[in-house]
């Protein structure tokens, strides 16, 4: 054969090793498109991120922050003690409605003492600046020294949401004018007291440690109830689903033969994933309350409901875990004469321990963010007021949880409460936050070279 075929007439083109020809300028250029592409996406997200992340916490912070009074209360015996026997049981019998008036007494004689000129000079007009937890407060201390009755004593108080929102800048003159809660001259005279030092705004504790309360008090809220609700949910989730999960993985990857029933299983498993979480609600519903009778709005039900939304996850982060430790270190360990459950206990799941410590804390995280699931089981309507007063009490006794406890917030009327709820978002997300950092902690100190 020769080369005769070859039309000698077309001159060669010459190729330079040291010139770029036309083909791989293009690729190089749809390269280089796709790289500005991606860092294009990246910004991108890295916008929508900051942009998300600026939004909850200028609406947020003002929730850790809360306005009040401070005022010298007379605790009047002729109201609190007529008999002045200094009987408990007589000084109980006063309601809060006799406590009100003292605090407002209070207050007026701070406006007369300091020389405020202000139309509001009767003592019914400074209800408006008081919270209607301040009578409460009052009467728990008297019923706590009812030796203290007669004397004149100091309290902090809660002032009035509508008070709170005119420092927060969340409520304007503009806008009294349609409430009838308050009016211009109450801020006036706001503005007046808060030189002297007697309307301040300090840092709100009770935000974070304090319960829940009705819908007139919003300046009273707090999310302490609600966190130990989530904290007793997390409690069930991690008993049960971290050793059913991992049980459930090392059969199905070690243990369990190859056939169309464990293919099934594993199907249904990534199904079970990728399930809506209101259907593991009304799965919950169903099973938990309406036919164990478990007892409804209790953190047991709503741990119970997790653990089946976060089973799939776990299982799926560890059989991933086990996968990935090298078989290699199984034949080893068989070959030195360990048993199958001897080489998967004693050498293979210590090495995939940190993926399934991560999946398991990720797993938990997810499950604390949900909100869905605990609509179903009531968990939303309970309004939590009180705190759990021992541990059985904690798993069975009607409570909320953070991301319910958030939604509620922010269905209510009151732009305190919505405030609130933007502020629940921050206390959500460092506890969400935290979690991540603790499987990151914990995948670097178990992680094994290989």
């Amino acid at each position: 054969m020769t080369d005769a075929s070859v039309n000698s007439s077309e001159p060669r083109r010459k190729v330079s090793l040291t010139e770029t020809d036309e083909r791989t300028k293009r690729r190089n250029a749809a390269e280089a498109r796709f790289r500005m592409y991606g860092i294009a996406a990246i910004a991108a997200g890295l916008v929508f991120l900051v942009v998300l992340l600026t939004t909850i916490v200028s609406n947020g912070t003002g929730a850790f922050q809360q306005t009040f009074i401070t005022t010298e209360v007379y605790l009047d015996p002729a109201k609190l003690d007529k008999k002045g026997q200094r009987n408990l049981d007589d000084i109980k019998k006063v309601s809060t409605f006799g406590y009100a008036p003292l605090v407002q007494n209070a207050l007026l004689k701070e406006v007369t003492d300091a020389g405020i000129e202000t139309p509001l000079t009767k003592r019914k007009h400074m209800k408006a600046l008081i919270s209607a937890s301040a009578a409460a407060q009052v009467r728990d201390f008297v019923i706590a020294n009812p030796d203290r009755i007669g004397d004149t004593v100091e309290f902090r108080i809660l002032a009035s949401s509508r008070v709170d929102g005119y420092l927060k800048g969340r409520v304007f003159r503009e806008s009294v004018a349609r409430d009838k809660n308050i009016d211009a001259e109450h801020l006036d005279l706001v503005d007046a007291l808060v030189p002297l030092g007697v309307v301040k705004k300090e840092f709100n504790l009770d935000f974070i440690l304090g319960a829940d309360a009705s819908e007139s008090r919003a300046e009273q809220a707090g999310l302490g109830v609600a966190m130990l609700g989530s904290f007793f949910m997390m409690l069930v989730v991690l008993g049960l689903s971290l050793p059913i999960g991992v049980a459930t993985s090392i059969y199905l990857e070690e243990f369990a033969p190859q056939n169309r029933f464990t293919d099934l299983i594993e199907v249904n498993i990534s199904n079970l994933a990728a399930v809506p979480s209101i259907v593991f609600g009304i799965l919950g519903l169903a099973v938990f309350i309406q036919f164990a009778h478990l007892p409804q709005s209790a953190p047991l039900v709503g741990g119970l409901v997790l653990t089946l939304m976060t089973l799939p996850t776990i299982i799926i982060s560890t059989r991933a875990a086990l996968k990935a430790v090298p078989p290699s270190i199984r034949d080893a360990a068989l070959g030195v004469g360990a048993s199958k459950m001897q080489a998967v206990f004693h050498h293979v799941l210590p090495l995939a321990m940190p993926g399934v410590l991560t999946g398991t804390i990720i797993g938990l995280a997810q499950a604390l963010g949900e909100t869905a699931p605990l609509l179903l089981i009531g968990m939303v309507g309970y309004i939590a007021t009180n705190f759990p007063e021992g541990l059985a009490s904690g798993f069975l006794d009607p409570n909320s949880a953070m991301p319910a406890q958030i939604y509620e917030w922010a269905k209510r009327a009151d732009p305190a409460y919505y405030e609130r709820a933007w502020g629940g978002i921050i206390i959500l997300l460092v506890f969400l936050l935290t979690m991540n950092i603790i499987a990151i902690i914990l995948r670097r100190r178990f992680e094994r070279r290989w």
